[in-house]
C-alpha cells in the first residue's frame, strides 16, 4: 500500500524503489539494498545509542567528502516538480549521497536530545514552580527551569561619608547608583527628620572654597569620584533649590535676558523658554572676571548661552568676532565662593565659579566671577543649571509634589511651620471661627496674652510658683527648639541664612551679643537679611518678651513665634521657614 501511495507522486525518493536492482544498485551486490537500509533505520530510531554512533559515522564521512547542498534538511527531492510521461527514471544515487541527506533529520532531533539532557544532568537546583503560571504561554512550562533565572550579580556597594552642619558625621552604605535624593531620604530617615523635599547633599571644597548642591538626579558615587581628598558631601537644607519654579518672575529682569523669539512676559511663557531645548535665550551683563592665571580682577560684559560663557572684547557687542569663550557648560558645574575676598581678593562677597570635572586641587582652571549684589549671583546660578538641565531640573522639582500627591494626608509629614496650615482661630463662641482681618488677630492675641497673665496671677495666689517667673521653664524652653541657635555672632547667622536659601520668611533666634538679657530674630526677605531685637519687659512683676517696644507681649518665645507665623506684625513678612542644624 505504500508503494502504491508512492506511486501516486507523493514521493520522489520512494519512488526509486519500484525501479529494477541493477538501476538502484549499480555499485554491486556487496551494498545493502534500499529495504535493508530503511529497516536498519527504524530500528536506529528506536535505538538511540546506535543513532547516535551512525549519526558521529555520517560526521565524519562530511567531513572527509564533498557535500550536496541540502534544502529543507534533506527534503529537496520532495519539492522537485515530476517530470511528465508515464514513468520517469531518477538519476542514479550513490548510497553514500543517499546517507547524507537523510542524517541532518536525525542530527537535529539527536542534538536536541543531548543538550536537554546534559542540562538537566549538571543542573543542581531542584525544580521552581512558576509563580505566575497564567502569564506562562501556551509553550512554556509551568515550572521555572535553571536556564530561565536571571543570572545573580551582585550590586556594587560603597561608603560614603557626609557631615552634618554641627560636625558631626555618619558613613552610609550606598548603591553605585543611588542619586542624591536617595540619599537624602535616607539620611532623613536615620536622623528622624521631616521631610519637607527641602534637604539637599552639598558638595563642598574647603580647600579652594568652593561648594554646591547637587541636583537630584545626580549619582553620587559619580561625583565622588571627581572629588579630592580634602572635599567632603554635606548634609543641609536649601529652600531655595527650586524657587525658580515657585516665583520665576522674580528672577531675570528685563534687560538680563534676550530671547530668539517673541515672549509676552508672562510667568507660562518664561519658564517654556527656559525649558525648551529649542529655544536659544541668553543671559547677559557685567561681570567682575579674574584672569586665569593673575590675581587681577577684569569688568567684563558677559553673555550665557547653551554653548557656553562668552565674554565680549569690545563693549557690549555680542558679535561672534567680538565673542571670547570663558567656560564650557558640558562638563562643568557651577559652585558659590564660600570665602572669595580673603581667598581670591574678589571685589565683592557674591562670588561664583565654574570648576571643570577634571578640576581637583589646582585653582590655574578655575573660572572665578563676581556680581555687583546677591540677586544677580542667584540669576546667574540659576540660569547656568536652566541651560546644562532644562527639563530634568523640572522634573526633579515635580516629583516631591507627585508623590505627596499620591500619599494620604495622615502618611505626610506635618510641618510645624507653614502658612496653610496655621490659621487665627476665634473660639469665646459656642462654634470657632477664622479670624481673617490681620488687626482682628492681633487683638485676639493681645486677648490670649491678658489671659496668660490672669493664669499666672492667679497661680501665685494659691502658693504656687508661676510658671512665667523668669527661673522656671518660659526662659529656656526655647532652646529645645530648632529655630533657635544660641549664642553665635551676626555674621554666622548672616552665614546660615545664606546657605539656606535667600527665600522669603527664613528665620532663626539667636541670644544678643550686646544685651545679655534680650534675643535677636534674623529673618531673610527679598534677598536681604534683617535683625530684629527682641526685648524683655516686665509687667506687675512678670517679664514677658517684645517685639514692638512692649505693644505685642507674649509669655515666652515659642508664643512669639507662633504669633508671627500666622501675622507679619510689625516684619516685612510672617516667618515661614526655620533654619535647621541636624546631628547625624
Amino acid at each position: 500500500n505504500t508503494l502504491a501511495g508512492c506511486e501516486s507522486g507523493k514521493c520522489g525518493i520512494d519512488k526509486v524503489e519500484q525501479t529494477p536492482r541493477s538501476q538502484q544498485d549499480p555499485a554491486g551486490p556487496g551494498l545493502p539494498t534500499q529495504s535493508d537500509r530503511l529497516a536498519n533505520h527504524q530500528e536506529d530510531d528506536v535505538d538511540l545509542e546506535a543513532l547516535v554512533n551512525d549519526m558521529n559515522a555520517s560526521l565524519e564521512s562530511l567531513m572527509q567528502s564533498d557535500t550536496v547542498p541540502l534544502l529543507q534538511n534533506g527534503q529537496h527531492a520532495r519539492s522537485q516538480p515530476r517530470a511528465s510521461g508515464p514513468r520517469s527514471v531518477q538519476p542514479q544515487v550513490s548510497p553514500r549521497q543517499r546517507v547524507q541527506r537523510s542524517q541532518p533529520v536525525h542530527i537535529l532531533a539527536v542534538r536536541r536530545l543531548q543538550e536537554e539532557d546534559q542540562q538537566f544532568r549538571t543542573s543542581s537546583l531542584p525544580a521552581i514552580p512558576n509563580p505566575f503560571p497564567e502569564l506562562c504561554g501556551p509553550g512554556s512550562p509551568p515550572v521555572l527551569t535553571p536556564g530561565s533565572l536571571p543570572p545573580s550579580q551582585a550590586a556594587a556597594k560603597q561608603d560614603v561619608k557626609v557631615f552634618s552642619e554641627d560636625g558631626t558625621s555618619k558613613v552610609v552604605e550606598i548603591l553605585a547608583d543611588m542619586t542624591a535624593r536617595d540619599l537624602c531620604q535616607l539620611l532623613v530617615y536615620k536622623s528622624h527628620c521631616v521631610d519637607d523635599n527641602s534637604w539637599t547633599l552639598v558638595e563642598h571644597h574647603p580647600h579652594l572654597g568652593l561648594e554646591r548642591c547637587l541636583e537630584d538626579h545626580e549619582l553620587v558615587v559619580q561625583v565622588e569620584s571627581t572629588m579630592a581628598n580634602e572635599s567632603k558631601f554635606l548634609f543641609r537644607k536649601n529652600y531655595a533649590k527650586y524657587e525658580f519654579f515657585k516665583n520665576p518672575m522674580n528672577f531675570f529682569p528685563e534687560q538680563m535676558v534676550t530671547w530668539c523669539q517673541q515672549s509676552n512676559g508672562s510667568q507660562t511663557q518664561l519658564l517654556q523658554n527656559f525649558l525648551n531645548s529649542s529655544s536659544c535665550p541668553e543671559i547677559q551683563g557685567f561681570l567682575h572676571v579674574k584672569e586665569l592665571g593673575k590675581k587681577s580682577w577684569k569688568k567684563l560684559y558677559v553673555c550665557l548661552r547653551r554653548s557656553g560663557l562668552y565674554c565680549s572684547t569690545k563693549g557690549t557687542s555680542k558679535e561672534p568676532r567680538h565673542l571670547q569663550l570663558l567656560a564650557d557648560l558640558e562638563d562643568s558645574n557651577i559652585f558659590s565662593l564660600i570665602a572669595g575676598r580673603k581667598q581670591y581678593s574678589a571685589p565683592t562677597d557674591h562670588g561664583l565659579c565654574i570648576k571643570p570635572n577634571k578640576v581637583r586641587n589646582e585653582t590655574k582652571e578655575l573660572r572665578l566671577l563676581c556680581a555687583e549684589d546677591e540677586q544677580t549671583r542667584t540669576c546667574w546660578m540659576t540660569a547656568f543649571r536652566l541651560l546644562k538641565y532644562g527639563m530634568l531640573l523640572y522634573q526633579n522639582y515635580r516629583i516631591p509634589q507627585q508623590r505627596k500627591a499620591l500619599l494620604s494626608p495622615f502618611s505626610t509629614p506635618v510641618r510645624s511651620v507653614s502658612e496653610n496650615s496655621l490659621v487665627a482661630m476665634d473660639f469665646s463662641g459656642q462654634t470657632g471661627r477664622v479670624i481673617e482681618n490681620p488687626a482682628e488677630a492681633q487683638s485676639a492675641a493681645l486677648e490670649e496674652g491678658h489671659a496668660w497673665r490672669k493664669r499666672s496671677t492667679r497661680m501665685n495666689i494659691l502658693g504656687s510658683q508661676s510658671p512665667l517667673h523668669p527661673s522656671t521653664l518660659s526662659t529656656v524652653i526655647h532652646r529645645t527648639q530648632h529655630w533657635f541657635h544660641g549664642r553665635i555672632s551676626r555674621e554666622e547667622s548672616h552665614r546660615i541664612i545664606k546657605q539656606q536659601g535667600l527665600v522669603d520668611g527664613l528665620f532663626l533666634l539667636r541670644d544678643s551679643q550686646s544685651n545679655p538679657k534680650a534675643f535677636v530674630l534674623t529673618l531673610c526677605h527679598h534677598q536681604k537679611i534683617k535683625n530684629f531685637q527682641i526685648l524683655p519687659c516686665e509687667d506687675d512683676g512678670q517679664t514677658f518678651f517684645s517685639l514692638d517696644d512692649g505693644n505685642t507681649k507674649f509669655s515666652d518665645l515659642i508664643q512669639l513665634v507662633d504669633f508671627y507665623q500666622l501675622n507679619k506684625g510689625v516684619l516685612p513678612c510672617k516667618l515661614k521657614h526655620h533654619c535647621i542644624r541636624v546631628a547625624l
